[in-house]
């Protein structure tokens, strides 16, 4: 993990989270990028974690990062229950909307990779519109075998930003391979190209500001309860962790 942050990380079922604001993070992550630092960030929700946990190499992988944000309310909720409490929910969608204004305002360049390709190329004109002082290095969907000519193209082209949003665990391992590319920040966003896009709908902001957008997806798209039953597996383990903890055990 990367030593500039002033805080500890916060130990989530052997995941170390980044104790930081948004707003502290996002300094970060400019000051990394004028810098030309090469910087790997994983944004990790329960879901994640437990897949870690169920695969030594993907934990490996991901605790090799520079950066691991807590993206999902269920990271707050467990790092409460352990009382070493994280300041804020740093979520993929916001950061990757957040370092695109950045970017279009400071002339920065940002590749993309992920989603199918209408949704690609949807992406491609909402930054276009949206953000047009942003350089667009390149853009490749997320439906590919051998990754050799996309990362070629990274490498001739040198973004500031790469976007991968290719979902866990392939967008992380695409990271984690071919990020000597380009000195350039690196991170796994999920499906935010397709909110973006106008694809899929993020929950509203009231929604939001009580921490239900998993629930407005399930409502949405009613094919995603299963990824529900994760939850309470994942608070099962947080629970066994905490008393542990107590009785001076590891796990």
């Amino acid at each position: 993990m990367n030593n500039q942050s002033p805080t500890q990380p916060v130990d989530i079922l052997g995941i170390p989270f980044e104790n930081t604001t948004e707003k502290d993070f996002q300094a970060i992550l400019h000051n990394v990028i004028n810098q030309h630092q090469n910087t790997f960030v994983v944004t990790a929700n329960p879901e994640i974690v437990m897949y870690a946990k169920a695969n030594p190499d993907y934990e490996k992988l991901i605790t090799t990062a520079d950066y691991i944000v807590p993206d999902g309310i269920g990271i707050i909720m467990g790092a409460k229950m352990l009382k070493t409490p994280l300041k804020e929910r740093v979520t993929g969608y916001d950061l990757f909307v957040h370092l695109l204004e950045w970017g279009n305002a400071n002339q920065k360049s940002a590749y993309f990779v992920g989603a199918q390709p209408a949704v690609i190329r949807k992406l491609k004109k909402v930054v276009q519109e949206n953000y047009p002082f942003l350089t667009i290095a390149g853009t490749h969907d997320g439906y590919f075998g051998d990754d050799r000519n996309i990362v070629h193209d990274i490498k001739r082209t040198q973004p500031d930003m790469v976007f991968v949003a290719t979902g866990y665990p392939k967008q992380e391992a695409f990271i984690n391979k071919n990020r000597r590319a380009a000195d350039a920040l690196w991170i796994g966003i999920g499906g935010s190209f397709d909110v973006l896009a106008g694809t899929v709908k993020r929950a509203p902001k009231a929604w939001q500001k009580m921490h239900l957008e998993w629930l407005y997806r399930v409502v949405k798209e009613p094919s995603r309860f299963g990824r529900l039953m994760v939850l309470p597996k994942y608070l099962w383990q947080i629970v066994k962790q905490k008393y542990s903890r107590k009785s001076g055990r590891t796990q």
